[in-house]
């Protein structure tokens, strides 16, 4: 195999130098907080952030944020904080966090981040954990709701984000924000040395099991981040950026630094607002989770499918012309993983069977693909997308519209980009080639020898980006990374031969059936969801003959399909399922099992490299969606699969029985 240096030194093109020299000369700082005067003499006036949907609204130029960063950092130092204090802050996105986050840094200190979503018991173990003794939370409900739980913790004081009355009898000294910035004002803000391997925070991964680990990210973890995106996406100041992700989680949180560090302008939406946004900010980049894109093409598809049916017929047509243009593209520019190694004749064929097929992707796009472009505003540069697999039909519906998607790789241990495809050379299916410093390793699961190109194995990962380890717990930190700075991502995958990350699967999530065939359940997944008539999906089957599959359906897909033909009646002897929002309906009737085990059936079989073994045995219709609200969820929309198979244990039981 060649050495891990190579992969660095054969990624590190021109292109990607080209995209660092761009960035801000950010190199020599020494913390975070560093950057935003930079930012307030390079940008001034220009508007860095729109927050309409928060109370109360704002919108601030780059001078004013950091003036108010400053103001927050005096407020906490005029309060008695010390340098090296550590400092639980629980809330979410908005304006006031991210003056809090780096008021909080540019004051000396480390911050433990979570949302303030969180159950009060995750919050309560965090703020202990993490030995802090100042707690930010977002506003007095919060409080109220954290109150009982936090008296007996070592807190010298705590500040509401709001600008809400502060009660009258607390078991420690509070403020509200507007009394923290008075403080503030009173007061000259005194900037704290930091070297670049201090502690900037502590993030608590949000996980799929157990109690969350305290990951340990310093001030170079972050400004590797900063000075290095810059060979992935280019933004200029200006540029206009939607911003959803969680902005504690540390995917969103350092797509903020890196987007504010290059002077865009970005507007705080919200899932309730993302649609009106899109149209009236009309944003040029956005950062998001593969769940999001999903919704675009569900939206997309469910307006097809309210067309008549000459009208769908069309689109589907167009749809299907446009894919076969898509593919073969794919071919001829040697971007195709399906087809790692063509030869100069079928990338000709390819060529051709482009040009043929280009006159009706061009009819598509003037009367189908340009209009559902405008869902998105219109003028989006590129989405980034990371936080999890995209799906291959997600990518090339987006890729049919031209929009690009650059997929992005990492973890929370990452800091946590460690790939990311290049719009010239977007390797759909692939997470893309490693960002400047970064090293892969693929090796054996089990001998833990490193494995050729394009052969699968567990991915391991080392750069600057790399975490401390994880708060307290050393032997953790020790299983997770090696004597030689190797971190274990947990993942399965392979390079290809210019160095694309694939991901197969996560290396805990495989199936294994009774006759020892290993399934990664995510591909499969991927395209079950595909069909209309499901929203969500987990399959199942540790030691089973085959797999199984938990599914919740689309209620509006099947509805339209079942009203027709009168299934979704009352069935007076049969148990029924009252499902959220529906009418009565019978799961259990015969019509609906025939429909969802012919789209298992189709989807499944009609995957590349589909094996016998792919196929989806018995499966169980289950009313309640996963969600983040429930715990099925984490954070960032993955599904907790120890949760939900505890959770439907008896059911998943039954389904094998």
């Amino acid at each position: 195999m060649n050495q891990p240096s190579t992969t660095v030194l054969q990624v590190l093109d021109r292109r990607d130098r080209a995209g660092i020299s761009e960035i801000g000369d950010y190199g020599q700082i020494q913390s975070l907080p560093e950057i935003w005067p930079l930012t307030a003499e390079r940008y001034g006036t220009r508007l860095a952030m729109d927050d309409p949907h928060n109370q109360p609204s704002a919108q601030l130029t780059f001078q004013e944020l950091w003036a108010a960063i400053q103001q927050f950092a005096a407020g906490l130092q005029g309060l008695g904080m010390q340098p090296r204090t550590h400092v639980a802050l629980f809330a979410d996105n908005s304006h006031r966090w991210f003056i809090a986050d780096q008021g909080v840094m540019a004051a000396g200190g480390i911050d433990a981040v979570r949302s303030a979503q969180a159950e009060t018991e995750e919050l309560r173990y965090i703020a202990e954990h993490s030995d802090s003794t100042i707690l930010i939370v977002e506003n007095l409900k919060l409080w109220q709701r954290l109150s009982d739980r936090f008296q007996d913790l070592p807190m010298q004081f705590a500040v509401l984000l709001s600008d809400e009355t502060v009660p009258e009898h607390t078991p420690f000294k509070m403020l509200n924000y507007s009394q923290l910035l008075e403080v503030g004002s009173q007061h000259t803000w005194k900037p704290v040395p930091v070297t670049p391997d201090s502690l900037a925070t502590l993030i608590y991964t949000s996980g799929t099991t157990g109690k969350p680990k305290g990951v340990m990210i310093s001030h170079a973890n972050l400004l590797h981040q900063i000075t290095t995106l810059g060979a992935v996406v280019q933004p200029q100041p200006g540029d206009r950026v939607l911003g959803l992700l969680p902005t504690w989680h540390t995917f969103g949180r350092t797509a903020e630094y890196f987007l504010y560090a290059q002077g865009c302008t970005q507007t705080y939406t919200s899932i309730r607002h993302i649609k009106a946004d899109f149209k009236d900010t009309k944003p040029q980049y956005m950062v998001g989770v593969p769940r999001i894109w999903e919704s675009i093409y569900e939206g997309a598809q469910k307006r097809f499918r309210e067309q008549p049916a000459s009208k769908q017929k069309l689109v589907n047509t167009l749809f299907g012309c446009s894919k076969t243009y898509v593919q073969n593209r794919r071919i001829a520019t040697g971007l195709s993983l399906e087809n790692p190694h063509t030869s100069p004749i079928e990338r000709a064929v390819a060529w051709v069977l482009q040009s043929l097929t280009w006159p009706l992707h061009r009819l598509g796009e003037k009367i189908v693909y340009s209009k559902v472009r405008e869902a998105t505003g219109g003028q989006v540069k590129q989405l980034i997308s990371g936080g999890g697999s995209l799906a291959r039909h997600i990518d090339l519906f987006f890729e049919t519209l031209d929009v690009p998607i650059l997929v992005g790789y990492g973890l929370t241990e990452t800091s946590p980009v460690i790939s990311a495809r290049r719009i010239w050379s977007n390797l759909r299916g692939a997470a893309g080639q490693p960002i400047p410093g970064t090293e892969f390793k693929i090796v054996d699961p089990e001998t833990r020898l490193p494995l050729p190109l394009e052969q699968k194995g567990l991915v391991l990962v080392r750069g600057p980006q790399i975490m401390q380890g994880y708060y307290k717990n050393p032997e953790a930190t020790q299983k997770a990374i090696d004597t030689e700075g190797w971190f274990d991502t947990g993942d399965l995958g392979y390079l290809t031969a210019d160095y694309n990350i694939v991901l197969t699967g996560r290396a805990k999530d495989t199936i294994v059936l009774t006759n020892g065939e290993n399934i990664e359940p995510q591909p499969i997944e991927d395209v079950c969801v595909q069909s209309p008539y499901i929203d969500q999906l987990m399959l199942v089957g540790q030691d089973q003959r085959s797999l199984g599959a938990l599914i919740v359906p689309n209620v509006e897909a099947l509805q339209a399909w079942a009203t027709p033909q009168s299934l979704f009646l009352d069935a007076p002897g049969q148990e029924a399922e009252n499902l959220q929002g529906w009418p009565s309906i019978t799961l259990e009737d015969d019509r609906i099992q025939k429909l969802f085990r012919a789209e298992l059936n189709s989807r499944v079989k009609d995957r590349p490299g589909y094996r016998a073994d792919d196929r989806v045995g018995p499966f169980r219709l289950i009313a309640s969606p996963f969600s983040i609200e429930d715990g099925t969820m984490t954070q960032t929309l993955k599904i907790k699969r120890p949760v939900v198979a505890a959770r439907y244990h008896d059911m998943i039981d039954g389904m094998f029985a």
